[in-house]
């Protein structure tokens, strides 16, 4: 998955379409990521103990990794990620850059 907690994405479809937010928590496995403050969904909770009302919670739901894309921290645009092999001391490291600036993230 190239989007990473932490990430400041801009969501491409649904109900909060053109909106940014920043990545709070991701699910490789099933190509999903929860932004912050979106997609905010309402769950009824059921009462506990006896006497106790039940309740309304509002959370933020995973959409799919491919309706988001990330926000360049550098030049503030939203853009593709691309990748580039660094060599360092003798030792290869992969890490992600803009593909329009090309300057690296992170």
């Amino acid at each position: 998955m190239k989007i990473k907690k932490g990430d400041k994405v801009k969501i491409l479809v649904g109900k909060d379409k053109g909106k940014t937010g920043k990545v709070i928590q991701i699910f490789p496995e099933r190509d999903r990521l929860v932004i912050e403050d979106r997609n905010i969904m309402i769950k009824n909770v059921r009462p506990k103990r006896q006497g106790e009302k039940g309740q309304k919670v509002d959370f933020p739901a995973a959409i799919s990794a491919s309706n988001a894309e990330l926000i360049c921290p550098k030049c503030n645009r939203q853009t593709r990620i691309g990748h580039k092999i660094l060599v360092i001391e003798k030792k290869k490291k992969k890490v992600r850059m803009c593909r329009k600036c090309k300057e690296l993230i992170e």
